[in-house]
């Protein structure tokens, strides 16, 4: 079985009939939504989109559903401000629409399941802050009697698997700093992906998206437990190895549907990785640098540097990513000579080496506006109880007495691209 192959096997292995994924498939859409209902509240944004919007309303005619409104609303901004979440959860008083369609990437995705909390949930609480953590708008939907507004995410950007997971990343932008609801609640009722759709995406947006995917792989994958170990390992090398092989096919042609497809599929992979386990140290990271970064740049910088501190933790993990890379010609040494710390660097080096041949960024300097204020708001953030999580689930965990000792170097060395700045915990 080839990698694609073996990704369509696992992605149906996890979502069922509940997924629709493949090429071509956009004009199924009204089909899927007008058993909710003949009202429809459409959501998405900006002109990469146009394509997906006119094929879903070419459906949504075709099943004699009805636009709320008699309009598309815009979706939300990079990294789902709470503004935007406001302004989505208005549309959707106003409105009373029977279920909901989101056209869009991670943001728009992620918006819209914090609106759809805001607007059902408002007697409970108006206010989205009170649902940051885990389970907790399960418990308000217990308490309240109150349901969600059933939804369909149609994703347009290989990259989050939003349109996939029980997450939602919502930013208080006057803060600079990102947060995070978990809740099974809020997974979207059914999810569309036509992977042709990632065509009409730049190319900044589809390499971002790119590093996204391994970051939701990896970091589920450094940090799982011994009874979910066999089925990650399966997931993330499969999509680890279609995101290697394929981001430079894309780079090199935009329109090679093929490679388009295995990034889809790749980063869809990484979605199921995030409901298998729970990311760390670089999604951690990178909730703090919402106004330098996209999500998936942070987070594939950060997880270079992460991977040597880890790597006395993570050797197991080490050797299946370090011959990816090795294989697909990114690592010249023999990893199987190698052990802890020196494991981690030359896993590091190959992470780096991919990165560069795909004009990917590898340290935080390179970030326009980065400045030490980021490590100060990263090392603050990592001691929120909100984010506890996050620590939680590093193969090394650490609590909040140990992130300026241990997480202060991680950071410095991603500043200058020293590795030999880290700090590991046997040192």
């Amino acid at each position: 079985m080839d990698l694609k192959e073996k990704a369509k096997t696992l992605l149906y292995d996890f979502k069922g009939e509940e997924y629709a994924l493949g090429i071509g498939i956009l004009n199924e859409v009204g089909e899927y939504a007008k058993k909710y209902g003949e009202k429809v509240l459409l959501i998405s944004n900006d002109t990469y989109r146009e394509t997906a919007v006119t094929e879903v309303k070419k459906s949504l005619k075709k099943n004699n559903l009805k636009i709320a409104g008699n309009r598309i609303f815009p979706g939300a901004n990079p990294n789902a401000p709470r503004e935007d979440v406001y302004r989505l959860a208005g549309y959707l008083h106003t409105f009373e629409a029977d279920s909901i369609i989101v056209i869009g990437g991670g943001s728009t995705i992620d918006a819209v399941k914090a609106a759809n909390i805001v607007a059902s949930l408002g007697h409970y609480s108006p206010h989205i802050d009170e649902y940051f953590g885990t389970g907790i708008v399960t418990e308000a939907l217990q308490h309240s009697k109150e349901h969600l507004i059933p939804t369909i995410a149609i994703q347009t950007a290989a990259s989050s698997g939003a349109h996939l997971t029980k997450y939602s990343n919502v930013t208080d932008l006057v803060s600079g700093q990102k947060k995070l609801i978990v809740d099974n609640a809020i997974i979207p009722h059914k999810s569309v992906f036509d992977y042709a759709v990632t065509e009409t995406m730049p190319l900044k947006v589809t390499i971002d998206g790119a590093f996204d995917g391994i970051a939701h792989c990896l970091e589920v994958f450094y940090g799982i437990d011994a009874e979910n170990y066999d089925l990650e390992k399966e997931i993330a090398s499969t999509a680890i190895e279609l995101i290697v092989k394929n981001t430079p096919k894309v780079i090199n042609d935009l329109h090679d549907t093929e490679a388009r497809e295995a990034l889809g599929l790749a980063t869809d992979l990484g979605a199921y990785s995030i409901m298998v386990g729970g990311t760390n140290g670089g999604h951690l990271t990178s909730f703090s640098l919402v106004d330098v970064s996209s999500h998936g740049r942070a987070c594939g910088i950060m997880n270079i540097y992460y991977t040597v501190f880890f790597a006395p933790a993570i050797e197991e993990q080490l050797k299946v990513l370090g011959d990816i890379f090795k294989k697909n010609g990114y690592i010249d040494v023999d990893i199987n000579n190698l052990n802890g710390r020196k494991l981690g660097e030359a896993v590091a080096e190959g992470m780096i080496k991919f990165a560069k041949e795909v004009n990917f960024p590898t340290t935080l300097s390179e970030l326009d506006g980065f400045t030490d204020q980021h490590i100060e708001r990263a090392l603050k953030a990592a001691k929120d109880p909100q984010l506890d999580m996050k620590l939680k689930n590093m193969p090394i965990p650490l609590d909040a007495s140990l992130v300026d000792e241990y997480m202060g170097p991680i950071l410095e060395a991603a500043k200058t691209g020293d590795l030999s700045l880290i700090k590991n915990m046997e040192d």
